[in-house]
């Protein structure tokens, strides 16, 4: 059972690497000095290669395969 969602998760994880290539990761940053305040808000862009979604995609349809076949 066990096997068999982590076959599920890796298929989905791998195809959404696929299609969105990362995801944003928001940072904030503060600085005080004395009564002035001043506060940035940016996103950082961690991309994730193309090679971990089709790698992603083939374990997990390995692991669905082997649940498959065990019974």
């Amino acid at each position: 059972m066990i096997l068999k969602i982590l076959g599920v998760v890796l298929l989905v994880a791998g195809v959404l690497v696929l299609v969105y290539h990362g995801f944003s990761v928001p940072k904030q940053h503060e600085a005080k000095l004395g009564p002035l305040e001043v506060k940035v808000n940016e996103s950082q862009r961690v991309d994730i290669p193309n090679w971990a979604g089709v790698a992603g995609i083939a374990v997990g349809g390995a692991c669905l395969l082997l649940v498959s076949r065990r019974k």
